[in-house]
């Protein structure tokens, strides 16, 4: 731990340990990664891999050793104590495709829940604690509520950019049942819209990232809990903010996200809100039409020499 990582910890109870295990997991996936692993399916193209299932294991004993009560819902299957107070989320390989193609961009993630009781199965508690940490870069982002968000021990904070078109985006796909998601029309309106959109393939990093400044938001549909408890709770302790695409307050179970600073939300539930009844679209060029245009510029630019 680097001293400005244990200066950091001091006031925090749940982060200490959880930061500890996530760093023991980077590891072990940095191993994998070297090494190369075998690829399997959950879906047709959805990939899983033993580095997936093995970390996973890990992170559930060194959880269970550390918080003995705490309840574990991780991607690959784990359900422990679920009627428990608190709930960790875990991803214990989050970019997985990018993993299986020896691209760099992919993390541990573990956000904890703290739920009081008689709260119904579908009932949001709060979140609590947030670590996500990129083993190839070895940047370690952590949150607990009220306390502010770091990375590797110093304070980080959402951007100050506040306009759209001078703004950095990010959006990711499915992995499963591509042609049904409506996201590319998305995708197309903000790219025309922003400074550019970026698709990295690891949702928690994504989110990292607005907390970080890095970016000026991130949305996604169809994402689940253990993709984004702790980026949640780092953008909202960096001074972002996170809901569905009408700017409502987010779910854990909601079928879309959006995290941004704060200060492009209201431009970007508006943008969604044009978007969906259809106004205001701009429509995306044949092929054909975007060949009849470049001769057009060409013949303009001959004529202007």
């Amino acid at each position: 731990m680097s001293g400005g990582e244990a200066a950091a910890v001091q006031n925090l109870v749940w982060v200490p340990k959880a930061q500890e295990i996530a760093r023991e997991a980077g590891a072990r996936l940095r191993e994998f990664f070297a090494q190369g692993v075998e690829t399997e399916y959950k879906g047709d193209v959805d990939l899983v891999t033993v580095a997936d299932r093995t970390v996973e294991k890990l992170i559930r004993e060194r959880l269970g050793e550390a918080f003995p009560e705490h309840g574990i819902y991780g991607e690959e299957g784990t359900r422990d104590r679920m009627e428990g107070e608190f709930r960790w989320y875990v991803d214990p390989l989050d970019g997985t495709t990018n993993f299986a193609h020896g691209f760099p961009q992919f993390c541990v993630s573990m956000g904890l829940e703290q739920r009081t009781p008689g709260m119904l199965p579908d009932e949001d508690g709060t979140l609590v604690a947030a670590v996500i940490y990129d083993p190839m870069r070895d940047e370690l982002y952590t949150a607990e509520r009220g306390q502010g968000a770091t990375l590797n021990g110093r304070p980080m904070k959402v951007s100050r950019i506040s306009h759209l078109a001078e703004a950095l985006l990010s959006t990711g796909f499915p992995s499963r049942k591509r042609h049904a998601s409506p996201n590319i029309h998305f995708y197309h309106e903000f790219t025309l819209r922003s400074h550019g959109v970026r698709r990295t393939g690891s949702a928690a990093l994504d989110l990292a990232y607005v907390a970080a400044g890095r970016l000026e938001a991130f949305w996604e549909f169809n994402l689940n809990p253990w993709d984004t408890a702790a980026g949640i709770l780092l953008v909202e302790e960096a001074g972002g903010k996170v809901t569905d695409f009408a700017g409502n307050p987010f779910r854990l179970d909601s079928r879309e996200i959006l995290a941004s600073n704060g200060l492009i939300q209201d431009e970007l539930v508006n943008l969604f809100k044009n978007m969906f009844a259809g106004r205001d679209l701009a429509p995306i060029p044949t092929p054909q039409e975007f060949a009849q245009r470049r001769t057009e510029n060409r013949s303009k630019a001959e004529k202007g020499r």
